[in-house]
Order: C-alpha cells, then sequence, then structure tokens
C-alpha cells in the first residue's frame, strides 16, 4: 500500500475513533434522600451539563422515599423538556422509589430497577410547601380529593407519555400500589432489570430513544456532583434541621434582649430566624403548632415577672411539647419530628427560660450594685462642719464633697441621701 494512501487511512481511523469516544459518554448523577427543591435544582442543572457535552445519556442512580410535589413537578417537566435521553435507575440493590420516586421513574426515558428494589405507594400527602392535614387532624376532605384527582391525572399522563403501564400508575397513586421489580417489569411499569451499572450500560445499548440510538456498550461514565449550595440545602430542608434552626433562633434572640450589647446571640439568632422562615415556606409547617409554641414563650416569659408559683411554667411547656408534636405534618413519615428531638428540645427550652432568662431578667430588675449610687444609704462620720454650703465625708476610700440642709458639727455620724454628681447629699444620723 502506497504510503500517503496509509497515512490517509491512519488519519481518517483516528478522527473517527475520537468521535466515538466522545460519542460513548455517559453522564451519572445519585440521589439518594428525599425529593425537595435542591434535588430538583441538581437534576435539571445536570441535564443542561449532560447536554453541553453531548452524552449518550443521563443516568439517574435513584432511592428515596418520596418528597414534595411541586419539585416532582420540576423534575418531570425538566424530563419531558430534555433532548438528551434521561434514564432513571432504582439502584442499588434494596433501594425503592416511593411517592415522589414513582412519578419521576415513570417519567424517564427508559425506566430501570435493580433486583429486590421497590416502585409504588404515590398517593399524595403534601403539594408544594403546603399540607393537606397538619398533625393529627384529618385532612380536608375536599382538598384531598382534588389532590388525589390531579396527582391521578398527572402519572397518567406521565406514563402515557413514556409508554408505561398506565393503569399501574393510576393505581400506584388511588390504592398507594406497590410492587418490586421483577413485577414491575412483567407489568411494563418499567423497561428493563439491570444488576448494576456495567449491566445497564449494556442493555441500553442500541436502544432507540426519540430516534436516537444509543451507544453505551463501552461508555465512559462522568459523574456529575452536586454543587456546594446544592448540598447545603438539600440538608437544610429537613424537618429536624428546621426545628434545631427554630430553637436556636428562640434562644438566640432572647438572649440578647436579656443582656443588651451582647451582640453574637443576636446575630446568630438572626441567621437562624432567616433559615428557619425559608424552610417554613417548603416544608408542610402547621400554623396551629407554630402558635403554640409562640404561646409557650409568652408563657415562660410572664412567669419571670408574675409571681404564679411556675403555673405559667408549666403550661409553657405542655404548650411547647404539643405545638412541636403538630408544627409538622405527621401524616407523612417523611416530615414526622422524631420524639427523640422533641421531648429534648422541651427540656432544654423550659430549663433555658427558667434558670438562664428567669436570672438575666431578674438581674436587670434589681436595684444599682455598682459605682456611686451604692453608696446611698450608708452612714459615715463628718470630717468637716456641714452645712448648705459644703463640707468634707470620708467614704469608700475617699474624701467627697457633702452638702446638708441642717449644718452638722465635726465628728457627727451622718447618712448619705443622696448623689449629686460629685457631691454627696447627707443628713443627720439619728441614734
Amino acid at each position: 500500500m502506497p504510503v500517503p494512501t496509509l497515512l490517509t487511512g491512519l488519519a481518517l481511523w483516528l478522527v473517527c475513533g475520537s468521535a466515538v469516544v466522545a460519542a460513548e459518554k455517559v453522564s451519572l448523577i445519585k440521589i439518594d434522600g428525599a425529593i425537595g427543591p435542591a434535588t430538583a435544582s441538581y437534576v435539571s442543572r445536570s441535564i443542561d451539563e449532560a447536554r453541553t457535552q453531548n452524552t449518550q445519556c443521563l443516568i439517574i442512580q435513584l432511592n428515596t422515599p418520596g418528597g414534595l410535589l411541586d419539585s416532582t413537578q420540576t423534575i418531570v417537566q425538566s424530563f419531558l423538556g430534555s433532548t438528551v435521553p434521561v434514564v432513571v435507575y432504582v439502584a442499588p440493590t434494596g433501594s425503592t422509589a416511593t411517592s415522589a420516586g414513582c412519578f419521576i421513574t415513570i417519567a424517564a426515558s427508559i425506566a430501570a430497577m435493580a433486583p429486590a428494589t421497590t416502585i409504588g405507594a404515590a398517593h399524595p400527602v403534601t403539594i408544594g410547601g403546603n399540607p393537606t392535614g397538619g398533625g393529627e387532624e384529618k385532612p380536608d376532605q375536599t382538598m384531598k380529593q382534588k389532590l388525589e384527582n390531579f396527582s391521578v391525572s398527572y402519572i397518567e399522563a406521565i406514563a402515557a407519555r413514556r409508554h408505561h403501564n398506565v393503569e399501574w400508575a393510576k393505581s400506584a397513586v388511588r390504592e398507594s400500589a406497590s410492587i418490586g421489580a421483577e413485577k414491575a417489569l412483567e407489568l411494563k411499569v418499567i423497561d428493563l432489570i439491570a444488576v448494576d451499572l456495567p449491566d445497564l450500560l449494556k442493555q441500553l445499548n442500541g436502544r432507540v430513544v426519540d430516534g436516537r440510538t444509543l451507544k453505551t456498550a463501552n461508555g465512559e461514565v462522568s459523574e456529575i456532583k452536586m454543587s456546594a449550595s446544592e448540598r447545603v440545602f438539600h440538608t437544610l430542608w429537613h424537618p429536624e434541621v428546621m426545628f434545631v434552626l427554630m430553637l436556636i433562633a428562640i434562644y438566640g434572640i432572647i438572649g440578647e434582649m436579656t443582656t443588651p450589647g451582647a451582640i453574637l446571640p443576636g446575630v446568630v439568632g438572626a441567621i437562624a430566624l432567616v433559615l428557619a422562615l425559608y424552610m417554613a415556606a417548603i416544608l408542610p409547617v402547621n400554623a396551629t403548632g407554630l402558635v403554640l409554641i409562640g404561646l409557650a414563650l409568652l408563657l415562660f416569659i410572664f412567669d419571670v415577672y408574675a409571681p404564679t408559683h411556675g403555673v405559667l411554667t408549666a403550661g409553657g411547656i405542655i404548650s411547647f411539647l404539643i405545638g412541636s408534636l403538630m408544627l409538622f405534618s405527621r401524616n407523612d413519615p417523611l416530615f414526622r419530628l422524631s420524639l427523640s428531638y422533641i421531648i429534648p428540645a422541651t427540656v432544654v427550652t423550659a430549663a433555658f427560660f427558667i434558670f438562664v432568662v428567669g436570672k438575666g431578667l431578674r438581674a436587670q430588675r434589681l436595684p444599682v450594685r455598682a459605682g456611686a449610687e451604692t453608696m446611698v444609704g450608708k452612714t459615715v462620720t463628718t470630717l468637716t462642719p456641714i452645712d448648705s454650703r459644703g463640707g468634707r465625708i470620708f467614704v469608700e476610700g475617699e474624701n467627697w464633697n457633702a452638702v446638708s440642709d441642717t449644718p452638722v458639727e465635726k465628728g457627727k455620724l451622718v447618712e448619705i441621701a443622696g448623689v449629686e454628681g460629685l457631691t454627696l447629699k447627707v443628713r443627720t444620723k439619728k441614734e
């Protein structure tokens, strides 16, 4: 073979080989935990990055107990509007795609599960950041029915769009149906079962998605990590974190009020308050629980000023405990605040107000015990005769100017009646 022809063939082989390698790149993200705003942001950003990098597909390894419906809607919209095929892989073994995870899996271009994983139980409990029912109260039946009907029609539309089992998807919402991977494949709820990621790439290879044939057999997997801000907000939006932030805000602000000028407690409390308010706009917070906690704080403070022998404090403890129990919707285990947080928080808060705040407020009400005012009421002996024009006395190691409405002889006992600048006002001490 002539040398020019050989070189030309080698160059073409290198160019084609480079194109193949670039075309077989696969993006991967891992979601492990509840679905919230940070998760929705992470997914949307990952889809954009996968499109920019021209990857074969974006694989989302999913394990979730559920989450917020508005965040789920954002993720589903990102899936349906993506030009890059999105593969949701419920893994590793033992993982679940429950509630919001069921919506997300069914909305994927290709839905896959690992053996011994489950999907389903998609009956709605919360929508957005608003509870359908607070504490132990029963949710409004009309609102509950509206939410259920919306969820059924929504998952029906998603399943039809992705050619997944529509009837089972509806039963997952209405009846909280839940099935394993093998049954899900049999009912065409998902598209395939893969033992691990290499097996998934092998089975994806050659599949056609929206007219695009996937080439993933030897795909180079590149994981897209959560950004720092996404990790922070993903951690913050849990009920336990909001509860702790709320306690820090209470302690910090009340601490600043009882010890003016400390600054640090006020700053920390203000930051915690802003973060807690942000979380309250996302999580299903019950207004009644907040009111009871606020009432408890008022009872604690009132008991410091009113001599009720602890009656108001006892009422505050009960109010705080009930308010904490009702603070988040207990209809969904995902937003259920554990007693391991509530009971210690109640004890610490009661102790904080009884010992710290109570001592601080009482100290502010005590008479001044420093400075010239502390000399009022003391009895001293005159050094010189004292009248309205002045004289001298010796008190607390210093000579002071003193005046008296009635003349006092030298060496007599007088009582300090007041302080006017650098002059003490005295009166005759009757033996």
